[in-house]
């Protein structure tokens, strides 16, 4: 189901989604909204596992933490889009005063001031709209 709010179109959905995403949080309590609306979640505790981890499995999506304790989140992003370009990522912050260049691996970023809905939202939209344009697009 759909909902045209001026120019945005919102999808809204309470299916299961079936997609996996690897998860790279500090405190993965916070992706509980996104585990409640069908994702599957794989998390990993530092960058290293989770670049480990993409090479290992098959992930629709990484949502990634920028301030993790060893790696910065960017320098993660990086990493992984080398391995698996294909793959988005969606970046979580506190804040929206990053370093240049931190934007050039990632496909969204959410402040998590934004709340968990606008995080699954922006999950949503890139895994869902954002390949629908593309694909009616081309």
């Amino acid at each position: 189901m759909h909902r045209n709010s001026g120019s945005l179109l919102i999808y809204l959905t309470g299916m299961a989604t079936n997609h996996t995403l690897l998860c790279i949080h500090r405190d993965p309590a916070q992706l509980s909204l996104l585990k409640e609306n069908g994702y599957e979640l794989v998390t990993a505790g530092s960058g290293s596992d989770a670049l480990q981890l993409l090479i290992s499995l098959s992930v629709d999506a990484v949502v990634l933490d920028y301030e993790l304790s060893l790696l910065q989140g960017a320098a993660v992003a990086a990493e992984m889009k080398k391995v698996k370009p294909q793959v988005p990522i969606v970046m979580l912050t506190d804040h929206l005063e990053l370093t240049d260049g931190t934007l050039k691996s990632v496909d969204a970023l959410v402040t998590k001031s934004d709340g968990p809905h606008f995080l699954w939202a922006n999950v949503h939209f890139i895994l869902n709209v954002k390949p629908a344009q593309h694909l009616e697009g081309s």
